[in-house]
């Protein structure tokens, strides 16, 4: 839906747009990429979104683990790998 009015003789032109994603008619692979799409282009915007508080928490206890030997790191194309495989 497009909407123009005019201020002080400029045309202004606001674009509305109301998004609906079909997700019941979505293949898991298909919500997969959609969501994909929506991290990567987060992670483009990422300087001016702040983490919220309890996240440098949840940080710090995982980094923990890891110095313990209780966690381990998985690369990014092996944990959506082993995520498709779990719900598929």
């Amino acid at each position: 839906m497009r909407v123009a009015f005019y201020v002080d003789g400029l045309s202004v032109l606001l674009r509305m747009i109301a998004y609906s994603i079909p997700l019941e008619s979505m293949s898991v692979e298909e919500k997969l990429q959609a969501m994909e799409s929506i991290w990567e282009d987060l992670y483009k915007k990422s300087e001016s979104i702040s983490s919220p508080s309890w996240h440098k928490k949840i940080l710090n206890e995982r980094e923990e683990g890891i110095e313990n030997g209780e966690e381990k790191f998985e690369d990014w194309e092996t944990a959506k790998n082993n995520i498709k495989k779990d719900i598929s």
